[in-house]
């Protein structure tokens, strides 16, 4: 992917040499701002926090606490919904949308206090109390350590600063599968959550079907031989460049859209094609070498366990026991409603199909035929699909 892009920037600095793109795209500006700046840029009242983790990481937590529609009781207390990102996205995406599209914006114009997570090794969370992003120690984690320690440090400090003892719960993709493995194993956090909303939802990926998997299990020693024991596909100035650059030039609109269905699966009809330097310019937003391994650890499994540390020995540190432990999803007793779509290469539906009879205290599910993982979050109907579903549901439990 990167050597696509690499090529691609070279053409576009010869070919504006030549006069070749000057019929160029109107680019969006919020493909170059951060979080907050997406937030005011529309309008909205936007606070941000840094949040440390038991174990020293720092992530950035984002805040809308209300909507511009109902600015006139900023006082009041609001029900608060917390926002998890998935792989290699950041809180970017719930408002990478128009307002009346993307999900951070609705529910804070629908009257809520809205919260953005972001996990650690993401673009707004690569600080630490005492390592450096250069060293190896930074990077040595996964899902598990994002289960474990960052969505309750979120979670207590929201609690905290909202004085609320539950919230609401959105998570899409992976964050989806911290918050069931932090749901079914810390029952205080669980005991925080109100309704669970899970957007294409992972459990196992034994079935799944998408090229980063894919790469992640077959090219292992590869990917650790590029990208060393550290980051995966960070979100660098090149990145950004290429994102809000050039993927606005009509030559390379198709290709940057390709590249974006062929991690998730493909459905132009859906897809605001006038935003896609936005997505491309957010994302991908990085994630630990370690954590594709975890990943791909799982490709061939029905089952969502911890990390392998490759060695019974390491194993034992870690876990006390030879082998990684599963994680039993029955164990999670939290209010949960799911979206899943037929089209999704990720969170592939017979992966689904073995999720959903883990699930205790299921309350909703809906299968969309033709939506991929990203429909979730930029889909054009998202708001008609999913959104308004969400805040229904929301509604119904004050």
């Amino acid at each position: 992917m990167w050597y696509l892009f690499k090529v691609m920037s070279f053409i576009l600095i010869l070919g504006t040499t030549h006069g070749v793109f000057r019929k160029q795209r109107s680019v969006n500006p919020e493909a170059s701002m951060n979080i907050s700046q997406i937030i005011s840029y529309w309008g909205y009242p936007d606070e941000e926090y840094d949040i440390t983790t038991e174990d020293g990481y720092i992530l950035g937590l984002y805040r809308i606490p209300y909507g511009k529609t109902n600015s006139e009781n900023n006082s009041v207390q609001r029900l608060v919904v917390y926002l998890q990102h998935g792989l290699l996205t950041s809180a970017s995406s719930w408002i990478s949308n128009l307002p009346n599209n993307s999900l951070g914006f609705l529910l804070a114009d629908a009257g809520y206090d809205v919260w953005m997570g972001n996990s650690r090794g993401t673009t707004w969370s690569r600080k630490h109390l005492y390592l450096t992003t250069n060293s190896k120690e930074f990077w040595a984690f996964s899902f598990d350590e994002m289960a474990k320690y960052d969505l309750p440090a979120s979670i207590d400090f929201i609690v905290k600063q909202t004085q609320q003892q539950q919230i609401f719960y959105v998570g899409h993709s992976q964050g989806t599968t911290i918050a069931f493995i932090t749901f079914s194993t810390i029952p205080k956090i669980a005991e925080r959550i109100k309704v669970f909303f899970a957007l294409a939802p992972v459990f196992s990926i034994k079935y799944s079907k998408s090229p980063l998997i894919k790469m992640a299990y077959n090219w292992k020693s590869l990917i650790k031989f590029f990208s060393g024991s550290k980051e995966f596909l960070p979100n660098t100035s090149f990145k950004r460049f290429v994102g809000s650059k050039l993927c606005p030039l009509k030559i390379f609109v198709k290709i940057c859209r390709d590249v974006l269905f062929m991690i998730s699966g493909y459905d132009l009809k859906n897809l605001n094609t006038s935003r896609v330097d936005v997505y491309m310019s957010q994302n991908p937003a990085g994630t630990s070498v370690q954590n594709m391994v975890h990943w791909s650890q799982l490709f061939n499994s029905s089952h969502l366990k911890a990390f392998d540390w490759g060695s019974p020995d390491l194993n034992l540190v870690h876990f006390n026991q030879t082998t990684s432990p599963l994680y039993n999803v029955t164990s999670m007793n939290v209010p949960t409603a799911t979206w899943s779509g037929d089209s999704d290469l990720l969170a592939d539906p017979e992966d689904v199909k073995i999720l959903l009879p883990e699930i205790t205290n299921h309350i909703y599910h809906k299968t969309i035929s033709y939506y991929n993982h990203v429909d979730f979050l930029f889909g054009l109907d998202v708001y008609h699909q999913v959104y308004s579903e969400i805040i229904d549901i929301i509604q119904g439990n004050p």
